[in-house]
């Protein structure tokens, strides 16, 4: 059984990775749009555009989304969902060669706050709808060769079907943590994401960038443009730092503990997390 005061102690940080650990969006969108190319599909994603299609959770399901809604293609113009897997599959090899070529680094404060929060004690999780391969990749080209011994939990779309902002991926990130979802704090960047998080009962804190920065994120603990340096404060639009020049463990943590206070204070089995 699991005691309300522990609850509102931090024991964990559960990072989306897409747009949160770095800013990877860009390269996605010129990812899919070099996938349109090779496949001679006549499409062009353009920014603004992609920043629409954010709002879809999934590679995938924003090529349907796309198709469907709008472009309003008919049967007989509509991808064959083979196709869709091909081509998605296609763009997936497209971005991790991007990654590799060393095109996307970790946004500033990340490394930072994961090495912060190991040496704390506190524990860690990633949650995704994106694929397995496409964390890896980012993670093997900006951090140690160990890092997979750092998450005890790592959620993708490929053990977790539905996608945010279903809080399945989260969900299943507290079962692998057996942690309840008041003793811990997604670090996400979309509203999918943060419907996501907040459905698990998750304290979520926000980090922005070029793709999300105006919009409204009613509900999370901390909205800012990134999680900062001690050199290199971020900036809140959202929220306290408390007197920190960054997101840090301790920051976190009165986070949690404000949090704490509205929650109501009752026993919870770790059923709860599942």
């Amino acid at each position: 059984m699991v005691d309300s005061a522990d609850m509102e102690r931090l024991q964990a940080l559960i990072f989306d990775v897409d747009g949160t650990l770095a800013d990877t969006e860009e390269v996605h969108r010129q990812a899919f749009n070099r996938a349109f190319a090779e496949y001679a599909i006549p499409w062009e994603w353009s920014p603004a555009l992609y920043e629409r299609l954010l709002a879809v959770s999934g590679g995938r399901e924003r090529i349907d989304f796309y198709m469907r809604e709008l472009l309003a293609l008919g049967p007989g113009e509509i991808l064959t969902p083979d196709l869709i897997r091909e081509l998605h599959a296609r763009k997936t090899e497209i971005y991790a060669e991007m990654l590799r070529a060393g095109r996307v680094r970790l946004r500033p404060g990340v490394a930072r706050l994961l090495h912060e929060a190991r040496s704390a004690g506190l524990r860690l999780a990633l949650a995704t709808s994106s694929a397995r391969s496409n964390l890896e990749a980012l993670l093997d080209m900006n951090l140690r060769a160990d890092w997979r011994d750092w998450f005890d939990a790592i959620e993708s779309c490929d053990t977790v079907a539905a996608k945010k902002p279903s809080p399945a991926v989260y969900l299943a990130a507290l079962h692998g943590l057996n942690l309840p979802p008041g003793a811990c704090i997604a670090i996400e960047d979309t509203l999918n994401g943060l419907k996501a998080a907040r459905a698990a009962q998750l304290v979520t804190v926000i980090t922005t960038h070029r793709y999300t920065q105006a919009h409204a994120f009613t509900g999370a603990a901390l909205v800012t443009d990134g999680l900062g340096e001690p050199d290199a404060s971020c900036t809140v639009s959202a929220g306290l730092l408390g007197g920190e020049p960054c997101v840090t463990v301790p920051l976190l943590r009165r986070l949690l503990t404000v949090a704490g206070r509205d929650r109501p204070r009752v026993a919870l089995t770790s059923s709860a997390v599942v």
